[in-house]
């Protein structure tokens, strides 16, 4: 006997809803930022070093996206907030 249909939708939204599990900050690749701005504002908002920067702009520019920083829902949302108000699609996931 497995879970029900419900029990299996109230599990998976307990996960969601847990906001101290570890996040993903995932910054998504566009045709408008420039490297430099991509850069900047992660050397700025994760308080990257400009070689991690560099390295995370250029795996969104291949991969079309890169895991920028990993933590808790609360630590990751004013950075998720300040890229996105710098142009930047980026989303925790």
């Amino acid at each position: 006997m497995g879970f029900s249909v419900k029990e299996a939708e109230v599990a998976e939204l307990d996960a969601l809803t847990d906001l101290d599990s570890p996040r993903d900050l995932v910054v998504f690749n566009d045709d408008v930022n420039t490297f430099d701005h991509v850069i900047s504002t992660l050397v700025k908002v994760c308080r990257h070093t400009p070689e991690q920067a560099e390295q995370c702009a250029w795996i969104i520019h291949y991969r079309q996206k890169c895991t920028v920083k990993k933590g808790p829902f609360d630590e990751l949302r004013p950075m998720r907030d300040a890229i996105c108000e710098r142009g930047i699609d980026a989303r925790i996931l």
